[in-house]
C-alpha cells in the first residue's frame, strides 16, 4: 500500500473505531454479541475495500496480494476492532467458497451485502444423529422443478437466532454412497419452515441453535455448486474455516507484547516463577502460531488453496485459548471463581475450543492421515448407499 493509502485506512479507522484502549472486547462472541459494532465497522471500510482485502474490488475487496492484506491486518492491530464474530462465517468461509464454486450471480448477490455487514450467515452441517462424521447428514432436499423441498434437523448452528442466510448440506440422492449424495444450499433464514431454538451454553450466551427444516422452499438458483457435488463444497469452506479460524496468537507481522502478559504483570505475579514458565510456553506456542500463519500467507502467494495443514493450526489456536484462559485464572486466584472477573466467560468458553469448528479428534486424524501420511482408518461405507450405511455397513 502507498503511504496514501495508509492515511486513508488509519482516517476511516480512527473515523469508526478509534485507538485500541485498555477496554476488553469479547473473544468469539463470548460473553454477548454486538452486532451493531461490526456492522458499523464493516460499512466503513467497505468503500476502500479493507475489510475483506483480498476479495475482488467489484464484490468489496481491494483485490489486495497475500502482503497487501497481511499490512492492512497489521496497520489494524492499533485500532479498536470489534469481535467480527458474528460476521466471521460469511467473510471468512461463505465468501471464499463462492469464489471457488460459486456463480457469477450468487457472487454478486451475497459478497457485497457480507462485505458491508449487511447479512450474517451462519452454517448448518452438524445434525443430531451424525456426529463427527458429517458426510452421515440425513437432512432431506427434494427437488420439484425449480424448487428444492428441504426437511431435518441441525444442531450446534453457531449465529442462527440472528443470521440472514444459512449455508447448508443436506442429502439429494439416499441411494448413493454418503459422500456422494450430498448438495449443499444457501437458505433464508427467515423463509417459511425454518424454526430456529437457541441453545443456552456454559457461559450464558446463546449462540449455538438447533434449526428444524420443515418443508423449507429453496430456489435451485440459491443451490451452490452442483447436485451430487456437496462434499466438494462443504470440503472446501472446512478448510477455509480452519486456516483462518481465530487464535489467542500475535497476529501476522512483527512480533507483538500479547496483552494478556499485562494482567500477569499489573498484578504483580511475573515474579511467580510458575506463573511465568507457563506464560513463556504459552507466548512461545503463539508464536509459533504466528510463523504458521506466515507460511500460510506463502503457500496463498503462491496460489495454493487452504489445505489440510489448516488443521494444525485450528488444533494449537484451540489450545493456544484453553492455556491462556488457564493461567489467568491462576494467576487470579480465588477471584477467577467470581462472575465479576474479568475472565470468567472466556474462562468457561474454553472447553468448547477443542469441540467447535471440529473436534481435536478429527483434526488429530487429518494431520495423521493427509500431513502426517498415516494408515486411514478402516472405511467400510466408502461405496455402500447411504440408506444402509446409515443403519451400519459391515465388511464384507
Amino acid at each position: 500500500m502507498t503511504p496514501a493509502e495508509d492515511d486513508e485506512l488509519r482516517r476511516v479507522l480512527e473515523g469508526s473505531v478509534g485507538r485500541r484502549g485498555s477496554e476488553r472486547t469479547t473473544t468469539l462472541g463470548a460473553g454477548g454479541f454486538d452486532l451493531d459494532a461490526g456492522r458499523g465497522y464493516l460499512a466503513a471500510t467497505r468503500p476502500g475495500g479493507f475489510g475483506v482485502p483480498s476479495w475482488p474490488r467489484h464484490l468489496g475487496g481491494r483485490d489486495a496480494d497475500p502482503d497487501e492484506a497481511a499490512h492492512i491486518k497489521a496497520f489494524q492491530a492499533d485500532f479498536a476492532i470489534p469481535d467480527l464474530y458474528p460476521y466471521r462465517v460469511g467473510m471468512r468461509m461463505v465468501g471464499p467458497t463462492l469464489l471457488e464454486h460459486g456463480t457469477t450471480d450468487q457472487q454478486w448477490r451475497w459478497m457485497p451485502a457480507i462485505a458491508a455487514g449487511d447479512a450474517i450467515w451462519c452454517q448448518m452441517f452438524s445434525e443430531p444423529e451424525a456426529g463427527s462424521d458429517l458426510a452421515n447428514v440425513s437432512t432431506s432436499a427434494r427437488r420439484d422443478g425449480d424448487l428444492w423441498s428441504l426437511d431435518g434437523q441441525k444442531v450446534w448452528t453457531s449465529r442462527a437466532e440472528y443470521a440472514t442466510w444459512g449455508i447448508c448440506l443436506a442429502r439429494t440422492a439416499p441411494e448413493a454412497p454418503k459422500h456422494r449424495g450430498l448438495t449443499m444450499f444457501a437458505v433464508r433464514m427467515d423463509a417459511p419452515g425454518i424454526d430456529v431454538r437457541p441453545l443456552t451454553q456454559i457461559n450464558g450466551d446463546a449462540h449455538f441453535s438447533e434449526v428444524f427444516l420443515t418443508a423449507a422452499t429453496v430456489p435451485d438458483t440459491d443451490r451452490i455448486g452442483d447436485v451430487g457435488g456437496g462434499w466438494r463444497v462443504a470440503t472446501a469452506l472446512l478448510a477455509h474455516e480452519r486456516a483462518g479460524a481465530d487464535r489467542s496468537a500475535p497476529k501476522v507481522g512483527p512480533s507483538a507484547w500479547p496483552t494478556w502478559l499485562d494482567d500477569l504483570v499489573q498484578a504483580g505475579l511475573s515474579s511467580d516463577r510458575v506463573l511465568r514458565d507457563r506464560a513463556m510456553a504459552l507466548y512461545c506456542l503463539d508464536e509459533a502460531i504466528r510463523f504458521t500463519e506466515l507460511r500460510a500467507l506463502a503457500n496463498e502467494q503462491a496460489g495454493r488453496q487452504p489445505g489440510p495443514e489448516g488443521s494444525g493450526m485450528k488444533l494449537h489456536g484451540a489450545r493456544s485459548f484453553k492455556l491462556r484462559s488457564e493461567l489467568l485464572a491462576a494467576g487470579a486466584g480465588a477471584a477467577a471463581m467470581l462472575t465479576d472477573w474479568h475472565g470468567h466467560v472466556d474462562f468457561l468458553t474454553a472447553p468448547s475450543m477443542s469441540i467447535r469448528g471440529g473436534t481435536d479428534e478429527i483434526q488429530r486424524n487429518i494431520l495423521g492421515e493427509r500431513v502426517l501420511g498415516l494408515p486411514g482408518e478402516p472405511r467400510v461405507d466408502r461405496d455402500v448407499p447411504w440408506s444402509v450405511s446409515r443403519r451400519g455397513a459391515r465388511p464384507s
